[in-house]
């Protein structure tokens, strides 16, 4: 995978990773400035590019095709996914218990339909959305933060209520945000999920954390 990766800010090794999963038609270096907006300097943040070209976007990504309901590309970019991620701790020292995926848009969909298979710390879905129901299958689940724009035109704020009611009923802890917002990540929405983060790093385990 061609990766884009930021060393933590401590100097030290890190104690957790962070992979951020960009969104379509974007790349990897587009939420690379979120890193030092979140300030944790323990971290260490990981940026894959999507495997695939974007059809309008000279430069751009994609994890997989929106042209139709048949989403082309979507396993290929789901079995690239979890084995990158598999093979994550042998390359860092991190487990996958202190690993936290996050997907903004299409990378949002990738992160709740890949993260809630494996045993990661947390999810992060922001403007994301569900494109089949997610098999729920790691032990444990790990929590889910989700953020979404009132005003969100690229993907409706049902979309985001869609998936909060979908992963709650399928027994997953989730932390829903709304904002005044479109298509976009403001400083606000950053606020709540740096908190999101901070509890995940807490010595407390993680169910106790978010019950």
């Amino acid at each position: 995978m061609d990766i884009f990766s930021l060393s933590p800010s401590s100097g030290q090794s890190p104690s957790h990773l962070m992979i951020f999963l960009h969104g379509w038609g974007a790349d990897a270096n587009d939420l690379a400035p979120l890193a030092s907006i979140l300030d944790l300097p323990n971290y260490q943040f990981l940026f894959p590019n999507a495997p695939f070209p974007h059809p309008q976007v000279p430069s751009g990504r994609a994890w997989y095709a929106l042209e139709n309901s048949s989403y082309q590309g979507l396993n290929e970019s789901k079995e690239m996914l979890v084995s990158w991620l598999l093979s994550l701790e042998a390359q860092t020292g991190v487990s996958l218990d202190k690993t936290v995926l996050f997907g903004f848009s299409q990378g949002g969909a990738m992160t709740l339909d890949v993260g809630l298979s494996l045993p990661l710390a947390g999810l992060c879905s922001l403007s994301g959305y569900l494109h089949v129901t997610p098999e729920v299958t790691a032990t444990p689940i790990p929590p889910v933060f989700i953020a979404h724009g009132r005003q969100d035109q690229v993907v409706p704020i049902a979309a985001a209520q869609q998936a909060r009611d979908v992963l709650t009923a399928l027994g997953v802890t989730v932390d829903y945000h709304e904002f005044n917002m479109g298509h976009e990540i403001p400083l606000p929405v950053l606020a709540e999920l740096r908190q999101f983060l901070l509890k995940l790093s807490s010595p407390i385990s993680n169910k106790n954390v978010f019950d």
